[in-house]
């Protein structure tokens, strides 16, 4: 649970906006585009253009923009390779914006949002984090999808590979065995996030496609990994 006492020392910096305790108003290029899809305050009907969460002249929060992705809500270029320091400061920065804890005293209607706000930003956070999620997540905005369960007419020496590194895995007795097996998931992992980066920069979405399905191969011996590590 997200505690926050620093509204004081807000108001003394000059971050607070009037009307909104403990709240720092976003100026972002993001926050800006979603002031552009402002349609009307639900509480005081005003259409002027806000930061996205909250109504300029009432300051009453408003609910997520539906036409918003993921990289404009955390402020990030809309792109393969991101900042993730940047990233994580911007999901501090909203959270310390939108999170329920700070709307206990507010309207029924503000608390709602609050939630399907902080919902959505902890999902964006989570998924432009990690390379996987972030590079479907980029496809999916390119309107191509890996089904689950498909194989994406794999090769036979990518299907044996995987099949080798499950065999090994599933054999492993020792600590040191099963580091081996991580370490080379880990290693493949690394040059599949440094293939699909050039495949985007490359705009080959068919290229990134078949990459990621790879990845996803090798996500779940990582899952795998994790649970073999887990003592009984």
């Amino acid at each position: 649970m997200w505690v926050w006492k620093a509204g004081a020392s807000l108001r003394l910096r000059g971050l607070q906006p009037a009307g909104v305790p403990g709240r720092r108003l976003l100026r972002s290029h993001a926050a800006s585009q979603a002031g552009s899809n402002w349609a009307r305050c639900w509480h005081c009907g005003d259409t002027g253009r806000g930061d996205g969460f909250f109504c300029p002249r009432c300051r009453a929060l408003q609910p997520p923009d539906p036409t918003r992705d993921y990289f404009s809500l955390m402020d990030c270029n809309r792109s393969f390779k991101i900042d993730t320091t940047k990233l994580q400061n911007r999901y501090q920065q909203l959270q310390r914006l939108i999170h329920p804890d700070f709307f206990s005293q507010k309207s029924q209607t503000e608390k709602d949002f609050s939630e399907k706000h902080s919902t959505l930003v902890n999902d964006a956070y989570k998924t432009l984090l990690a390379p996987l999620s972030r590079g479907l997540y980029l496809l999916k905005l390119h309107g191509i999808e890996i089904p689950e369960g498909t194989d994406y007419e794999m090769d036979n020496q990518f299907l044996m590979e995987i099949m080798e590194i499950n065999e090994k895995l599933a054999e492993a007795e020792s600590e040191d065995a099963v580091a081996d097996v991580e370490s080379t998931v880990q290693a493949k992992q690394k040059e599949f996030t440094d293939n699909v980066k050039m495949a985007f920069e490359q705009d080959d979405f068919e290229k990134a496609k078949e990459i990621l399905t790879k990845m996803k191969y090798f996500s779940n011996v990582e899952e795998k990994v994790k649970l073999k590590k887990i003592p009984l």
